[in-house]
């Protein structure tokens, strides 16, 4: 049986390797009942670097070249197997091709919002996303810490370890920098530039070098997005009273586009000039701290069955046919649209 199965084995001659699709990091090749035969040819090409594995221990590693299998091109392994100077027998060990090309195009984002200091707001929790790329610069750790003695390793197998890094990372970057939100935002590519080299430790330390790491967006979410743009509107507006002025002018020819003619467009121009008034003395009551005095109430209807007294030059009205001003009190028509007192508009 042995002299049988000794006849079965194969002697390899050439090991190399062509990748036969993309994400692949790490592959092991073929050794079942087979074995290397002294003075085998390795071939390894560009964007490759091959490894020879000796019982789990990591031996000699190889660059892109041709190199013949010997005791000169293999130093480590021949220590560790004890070998003479001048082997001739056929050996075993595991050889593993590990695709050192860039991986390109990798995405990195934030799942929920991270909640930061900010020097103008307080605290804003902060969204963003980009791409980043790297590649294998260290097979002996990509294989001791990751990859291990799998038959393929893959990008998508690290691809969550190594977006979940990122977002930790950025976020011991925001603390540190103390960079308000509004800079950050502007000044994007100087923050990835920050962002990568807190990264890049954390990187070599899985036998990985980051090549790139772009910052394509940092914005809020969006109910903090709208009070924001509601900021900018206000800071953009400046003066609120020359505001409610020119808010009126504009009222004027709807006012006087409505029915009434003349007497609607009066009234348009009395109310919006009541209403910018009331806007103007709202802000400054509240940039003064204190509060408005309160409105008087409206006068009572008249006592003892009195007849209403009836505007001028036209006849009483009857109880039923008036109303009071909502923002007066002022008795006026049920009938009227605007307040000829307040100019303030009715329902």
């Amino acid at each position: 049986m042995a002299i049988r199965d000794f006849l079965k084995k194969q002697f390899i001659d050439v090991i190399h390797w062509t990748e036969p699709e993309d994400g692949i990091l790490a592959w092991r090749y073929p050794m079942q009942d087979m074995e290397i035969q002294n003075g085998a040819k390795l071939t390894v090409r560009e964007s490759q670097m091959a490894a020879f594995v000796n019982e789990g221990r990591m031996a000699d590693v190889f660059g892109p070249g041709l190199y013949t299998l010997n005791t000169q091109t293999l130093p480590l392994l021949t220590n560790l197997m004890n070998w003479d100077k001048l082997f001739q027998s056929p050996f075993k060990s595991d050889v593993y091709f590990f695709s050192s090309r860039i991986q390109t195009n990798q995405r990195w984002g934030t799942a929920t919002p991270i909640t930061i200091r900010d020097k103008d707001f307080g605290m804003v929790r902060l969204r963003g996303y980009g791409i980043y790329s790297w590649h294998v610069a260290d097979p002996r750790a990509f294989h001791t810490k990751v990859s291990g003695t799998r038959d393929l390793y893959q990008v998508g197998d690290i691809e969550g370890q190594l977006r979940n890094t990122i977002i930790g990372r950025m976020s011991d970057t925001f603390a540190e920098s103390r960079v308000p939100f509004l800079d950050m935002a502007a000044n994007q590519i100087e923050l990835a530039q920050q962002i990568a080299e807190h990264l890049r430790p954390s990187f070599a330390e899985l036998g990985l070098a980051l090549d790139t790491f772009v910052v394509e967006n940092l914005s809020l979410p969006e109910e903090l997005q709208k009070l924001l743009d509601q900021r900018i509107g206000m800071n953009m507006i400046g003066n609120m009273q020359q505001y409610t002025q020119f808010q009126a002018a504009q009222s004027l020819p709807i006012a006087a586009a409505n029915e009434g003619g003349g007497a609607g467009l009066g009234a348009g121009l009395g109310a919006g000039i009541a209403m910018g008034q009331a806007m103007v003395n709202a802000m400054q009551t509240g940039m003064q701290g204190g509060q408005q005095p309160p409105q008087q109430p409206p006068p009572a209807p008249p006592q003892g069955g009195v007849p209403p007294v009836a505007p001028a030059g036209g006849a009483p009205q009857a109880a039923g046919e008036t109303k009071f001003c909502h923002n007066c009190g002022n008795k006026i028509a049920r009938a009227a649209k605007f307040c000829p007192e307040c100019g303030a508009g009715q329902q």
